[in-house]
């Protein structure tokens, strides 16, 4: 790797990256050359990646942001073919624990992966691969697969936010199999707006006639709109204001909420949204957020730190419910743990909160929210 203007990719983001295209302070490939560079330098340390894309640096004619993620690039995966339609570079693939059925990540065919925080302790699993090279910089954000933990336990175990959305929302097809109830995939990310945006990429596709499991009618989300920024909030603040002051002229304010008139949904197929018939676990759930008026519950993702590294097996996580029932979920960065051997800033922490189906955007804003408010954002920085 030589020959290319070094862009300081370590925690950058994907307006980081846009900032740095758009600028002109450098190209696209130079862009993916610095990640490929980090990936030669420390790599060898964490054990994430298993192989890399021989052609990231060819399609750089075409720019675009970073990614990793853990499922092989195939004609049936609908993820592969989001990404590259939306102008991303796949710079390769992690790796995750054996057919993906345990929460460590170990692999035949790379071995054990490291915990970038702890060179003790594993990254969790079973898309362990995923959550170490996003916290270690390799790229801008990834994605992995959840069959009960295995998203949200890397994420929860490297200080990084992940999301596993509602059943039906993302394709599956193409994802190693474990479950058809229970398996999904999502974005792993070090902020909830490149979160955001991941997810609405990753759930830009409609109906899948290979997936039964995705409605008609959610096609076209925008996630991100609804995460604070300096370019949305003033905005929105002189709406609310000129609002409050026709309220206050005597002016009756009647808010439109009717899919009908969001404009991403005119521009679409204009599909209604569809409704289905939940389980007995979804109706219970469903009474206990209406009759408290409950938002969201929020719980940790694992009872205790991520286990070390020869440990049988990845024990206290609370992943089950939201596989169970499909409901989304979104993991933050909670605190870290007092100094520990072998992890002088302590091993990272994480928890979860849960929603009602199609719920994502309201996740992904607490997120957001309690990411500022816990300084969640600011993470300790690895390597």
């Amino acid at each position: 790797m030589h020959n290319y203007r070094d862009v300081g990719n370590r925690e950058t983001t994907i307006d980081g990256v846009h900032n740095v295209l758009f600028s002109g302070v450098a190209a696209c490939r130079d862009v993916v050359s610095s990640f490929l560079s980090r990936i030669e330098a420390f790599n060898p340390a964490i054990n994430s990646i298993i192989s890399l894309n021989p052609n990231a640096l060819r399609v750089t004619n075409h720019w675009g942001m970073s990614r990793f993620g853990h499922q092989q690039a195939h004609s049936r995966c609908c993820c592969s073919g989001c990404f590259k339609n939306a102008g991303v570079i796949i710079l390769g693939k992690t790796n995750f624990h054996e057919l993906a059925l345990e929460g460590l990540t170990v692999s035949s065919l790379s071995c054990e992966t490291i915990n970038p925080y702890d060179f003790t302790r594993t990254p969790g699993g079973s898309s362990g691969g995923t959550g170490a090279e996003i916290a270690s910089s390799f790229a801008v954000f990834g994605t992995g697969s959840d069959t009960a933990n295995s998203l949200r336990s890397p994420a929860s175990a490297n200080s990084l936010f992940a999301f596993r959305p509602t059943r039906g929302l993302i394709s599956r097809p193409g994802i190693i199999p474990v479950s058809y109830t229970q398996d999904a995939i999502g974005p792993v990310a070090r902020n909830t707006n490149d979160l955001a945006v991941a997810l609405t990429v990753m759930a830009s596709t409609s109906f899948d006639p290979l997936d039964n499991t995705t409605p008609p009618s959610l096609f076209g989300t925008d996630y991100a709109k609804d995460t604070p920024s300096n370019e949305t909030t003033p905005v929105n603040d002189i709406m609310n204001y000129m609002i409050s002051v026709l309220q206050k002229a005597g002016v009756e304010i009647v808010p439109i909420t009717e899919t009908l008139y969001n404009c991403t949904e005119l521009s679409s197929s204009m599909d209604v949204q569809a409704s289905e018939i939940r389980e007995s676990m979804d109706a219970y759930l469903q009474m206990h957020f209406s009759t408290a008026l409950l938002h969201a519950i929020i719980y940790l993702e694992q009872t205790n730190l991520v286990v070390k590294i020869a440990s049988p097996s990845q024990i206290g996580r609370n992943g089950i419910l939201t596989a169970l029932t499909g409901f989304p979920v979104v993991t933050v960065p909670a605190a870290f743990s007092p100094p520990i051997d072998h992890a002088p800033i302590g091993a990272p922490i994480g928890m979860e909160i849960l929603g009602l189906p199609w719920s994502e955007s309201m996740l992904i804003n607490i997120a957001s929210h309690i990411s500022a408010l816990a300084h969640a954002n600011i993470c300790k920085h690895v390597g």
